[in-house]
């Protein structure tokens, strides 16, 4: 197991913007987030349906996002999909900062056509991931499905996010992954969005997340 460099993180005064690095002997990453974007997207991971979830998490949850990826994927897509997650995590970690005025909770249920999920997601300080996606199909594109588990794995640990993910229904591999992904998107704008009501508040009785 390789040991990654310690992540360089720089966040912008007064925005919610963070730019990460992560290198390893497997990946080297580089992600910039504004979570008060508008959507734009650019993104390079070497996996085309890897970049076409991406860019649903940037429009639907009018995040921009730039990542940029090289990764081992002369082995398979694991390390650069799971790498992402991680570093996409740490960037959202950075850009949300003390969490003072967010709204905390999140979810959506997003269909498209046969198929439907549900994503819901608590700012809560504490790593947790519940995932439940029966695909149909190993394989989509050159993506296999099973690092979807990896990549929210990845960016609940160090987003620090409690995050619960349900495929409701499915038959097309594509649609099903589509959904989450897009049901994550927003359920990650409600979440990150900024309440008027409990300005410059931390949404906990602790006082602290």
């Amino acid at each position: 197991m390789n040991t990654p460099t310690a992540p360089e993180a720089v966040t912008a005064a007064g925005a919610r913007i963070a730019s990460v690095t992560r290198n390893t002997a497997e990946t080297k990453i580089s992600v910039r987030v504004n979570l008060d974007g508008t959507g734009r997207a650019k993104l390079s991971t070497g996996i085309g349906f890897f970049d076409h979830m991406l860019d649903q998490i940037a429009r639907h949850g009018l995040i921009d996002l730039d990542i940029d990826c090289q990764g081992d994927l002369h082995i398979d897509g694991h390390h650069t999909v799971e790498d992402v997650g991680i570093t996409l995590g740490q960037a959202v970690a950075q850009a949300v900062g003390d969490k003072k005025g967010i709204r905390r909770y999140g979810h959506a249920y997003v269909p498209l056509d046969e198929a439907l999920s549900r994503v819901v997601v608590d700012f809560s300080g504490r790593p947790g991931l519940v995932i439940d996606v029966p695909y149909t199909s190993g394989m989509i594109g050159g993506f296999d499905t099973q690092l979807t588990h990896e990549f929210f794995q990845g960016f609940v640990n160090h987003a620090f996010v409690t995050l619960h993910i349900d495929n409701l229904k499915g038959v097309n591999a594509h649609h099903q992954c589509e959904t989450v992904f897009k049901a994550f998107a927003r359920a990650l704008r409600a979440a990150l969005e900024l309440d008027p009501r409990s300005a410059g508040v931390i949404p906990s009785t602790k006082g602290s997340l």
